[in-house]
């Protein structure tokens, strides 16, 4: 593809065969970036596209999702590493073989666990670099050496700069422990985030972990609009009084299809957590009656007389069709006395 070219593995896929890690991506330092991932893609049976016009990089999207960047190199390799953000991944690997470039050291930080910044600019250069290298540090086990310490706690300001979209994926990665790191830095306060409701649910999702931490202020962030459902589902999850039918069926209809993580999220116990699963094994596989079965004029009201028969289903108090149609009946006349 790139034979008897200037071209080098770089970044992420470098530092993580170093450390015994699955590599997912590539990243491919080359000349010419268009022709590079067009005859990659052949070979490949890839997708190739643009990813960024400003930077002249392209995309080649494989199965599963892996997917082989191809950036232009202008200048040499050792300049363009020194444009990378942290030390480990300012490493480079010929394409045709051979061995590593690595003029910052990064190999040697990998060896110690250390995340160091290229230059004291990294972050000036594009402030996302103060969330990643807290993202960095949580995923690989690594620690910050202190003068990169202190080049984020001098960068707290910057943090809400990128996208929010940028922001997102970084934090959509992190942890409990990740964003503990964050709050201990000062990065997390800025975005509007706390991690006080966090602690009291270690290993939540993490969609939960956003919820957990961003609360309200979720909204702020572009977030799928499932996870704004997810989010409002959660955040306004009231505990049933007791682990009746009648309180767990009303409890999940307010909750679904995530009873379980609100009951947690709300501070439920075991008990509850099981009654829900325990619930949801017994769900009918029809209801009892159609809204155009129940006899009545249109309107809201069908609906609410629907859920009130799933509800005195659930609460064992009718279970046929006919004791469906006497309650309505029944009910209706009331109303009208």
């Amino acid at each position: 593809m790139l034979r008897g070219e200037d071209a080098w593995v770089v970044g992420g896929a470098v530092r993580d065969e170093v450390l015994g890690r699955d590599v997912i991506d590539l990243d491919i330092a080359c000349r010419e970036p268009k022709r590079a991932s067009r005859a990659y893609a052949k070979r490949s049976g890839g997708a190739p596209f643009l990813l960024s016009e400003r930077h002249g990089a392209w995309r080649v999207a494989l199965a599963e999702g892996r997917t082989v960047d191809f950036t232009p190199l202008r200048d040499g390799i050792e300049d363009d590493l020194a444009t990378r953000d942290f030390t480990i991944n300012a490493v480079a690997r010929p394409l045709a073989g051979g061995g590593e470039i690595d003029p910052f050291s990064g190999l040697d930080d990998l060896r110690r666990g250390v995340i160091r910044a290229v230059s004291p600019r990294v972050f000036e250069d594009d402030p996302l670099r103060l969330l990643r290298a807290v993202r960095l540090e949580d995923e690989l086990g690594f620690r910050m050496d202190d003068g990169t310490e202190q080049l984020v706690r001098d960068g707290v300001g910057r943090v809400r700069n990128p996208a929010g979209e940028r922001i997102l994926a970084e934090l959509e990665r992190m942890s409990q422990a990740g964003y503990e790191r964050l709050e201990e830095l000062g990065l997390l306060s800025p975005l509007g985030g706390a991690v006080d409701r966090l602690r009291g649910l270690g290993g939540a999702p993490a969609g939960m972990r956003l919820v957990a931490v961003f609360g309200e202020g979720l909204r702020r962030l572009p977030v799928s609009n499932e996870l704004r459902r997810y989010a409002g589902v959660l955040l306004r999850a009231e505990l049933p009084a007791d682990l009746s039918p009648r309180a767990i069926h009303r409890f999940r209809r307010a909750t679904e299809p995530w009873a379980i993580d609100a009951a947690r999220f709300a501070g439920g116990g075991g008990d509850l957590t099981r009654a829900i699963q325990e619930a949801r094994q017994h769900d009918p596989a029809e209801p009892l009656l159609r809204g155009d079965e129940l006899g009545l004029a249109p309107g809201p009201g069908i609906g609410r007389w629907l859920e009130r028969i799933e509800e005195e289903r659930a609460a064992g108090t009718i279970s046929t069709r006919e004791e469906a149609l006497a309650l309505v009946r029944c009910s209706a006349s009331d109303e009208r006395s």
